[in-house]
């Protein structure tokens, strides 16, 4: 019997013949079919996701041709004083390698920003103030209201599963505002998350769509369901606590002719690496215990909050990090897709126990409420119970 599906999910689950990502991944649902809009080769089968598709892709672009059109982009911008671009990040290796070949081979001035993690971790903290101290860059580090910061995590907790969503929104924010308010009309972000499936057909085309970081009307800016007016009468909030959440807008944008960037475009990104480059050029280092949900110790290791954010998306979508951080592995030829089996089976269900008092203590819910929560989130086309124990009904093993 099929059983219905929520968040608009496919109820017949499909994974990947080449990597293990299903087509459970939303925001677009992952293309399973070759479709002349993702602009990919013909010789790809159904059955294997477009992401999988472009990582093939990508051995065919000329990348010295790319650069040529980086270097005439940033020939363009170049200043002889102050600050060339914005470069958004957290000193991670994305952000970290971004920015120092832009200053150290382009000769590029970049002006780091930082929206900051709900919860530093100690090896993000030193990974932050390595950035700037051993890779040698101006930085801005903001931190949102802390108290509001709080209460929108919690709602978008307990109204979409999303803890992540406010620390999103102020991320894709922070780069574009700070650009517009420092008159720095170039922003270079690391990689386009394009690539692991959302809007493939974005990876054509080296300019971030400003429907990312504009708005139109506050009407469009939800936190957990709820906007910014619904929020304010019902709390204590005013409009102005707001400021830092408000995307620029589209018409602003447009006048001061900001442009903003995907460095992935212009060099073919390999996480694994960017790791490497950060490593030995801005002082990064990766964890000293495997990342809880996965196997590496070098990705999203900044924020207590961040595990959540993986564990919440297997708990929707039956998609842990092991899951993508393999399903990235296998298109860059790090490993196998038998190795990303075993993998996904081994840790991709794990609970982050680690900062989980961490977490309840931010949110300022119970351990009951927060395991009820989690439970009413589980789609019924993908989840069933046994012996009072959870289990998936479809994996990649």
């Amino acid at each position: 019997m099929e059983h219905s599906s929520k968040f608009g999910l496919p109820t017949s689950v499909i994974f990947c013949k080449e990597c293990v990502i299903s087509n459970q991944r939303p925001n677009p649902v992952i293309e399973f079919k070759n479709s002349d809009n993702l602009k990919l080769g013909p010789e790809f089968e159904d059955g294997v996701c477009s992401a999988c598709r472009y990582g093939k892709e990508k051995y065919k672009i000329d990348w010295n041709e790319r650069e040529e059109k980086l270097l005439e982009i940033l020939a363009k911008y170049r200043k002889k004083s102050g600050y060339d671009c914005v470069v958004p990040g957290s000193g991670g290796k994305d952000s970290a390698y971004t920015a120092h070949i832009l200053k150290y081979k382009y000769k590029m001035n970049p002006l780091t920003v930082t929206w900051a993690p709900h919860l530093y971790t100690e090896p993000g903290w030193k990974n932050f103030t390595n950035w700037i101290h051993v890779g040698g860059f101006d930085n801005l580090l903001f931190t949102p209201n802390g108290k509001l910061h709080r209460h929108l995590t919690k709602l978008a907790f307990s109204n979409l599963l999303h803890p992540f969503q406010p620390f999103i929104i102020g991320q894709k924010n922070i780069g574009p505002s700070i650009a517009k308010k420092f008159n720095i009309p170039l922003v270079i972000y690391g990689e386009n998350t394009a690539e692991y499936g959302s809007s493939v057909k974005d990876n054509f085309e080296p300019l971030m769509d400003a429907k990312y970081f504009t708005r139109n009307s506050l009407d469009e800016l939800f936190f957990g369901k709820k906007n910014i007016h619904e929020i304010i009468q019902e709390t204590d909030f005013t409009i102005n606590d707001f400021e830092p959440y408000i995307p620029v807008s589209a018409d602003g944008i447009k006048k001061d002719n900001i442009k903003v960037f995907y460095m992935g475009y212009f060099h073919r990104w390999d996480p694994q690496e960017m790791f490497y480059y950060a490593s030995e050029n801005t002082g990064f280092k990766s964890n000293t215990e495997r990342t809880e949900g996965t196997y590496s110790k070098y990705s999203s290791i900044d924020d207590k909050i961040d595990n959540f954010h993986y564990y919440t998306t297997y708990i929707k979508f039956g998609l842990g990090r092991t899951t993508y951080d393999a399903a990235q592995e296998i298109r860059n030829g790090k490993i196998t897709r038998e190795e990303g089996i075993n993998l996904v089976k081994k840790f991709d269900n794990e609970f982050p126990k680690k900062y989980f008092k961490d977490f309840l203590e931010y949110i300022d819910i119970t351990e009951e409420d927060f395991r009820k929560t989690i439970d009413s989130y589980r789609s019924p086309h993908l989840w069933g119970k046994s012996n009072d124990e959870w289990k998936l009904k479809f994996t990649c093993y």
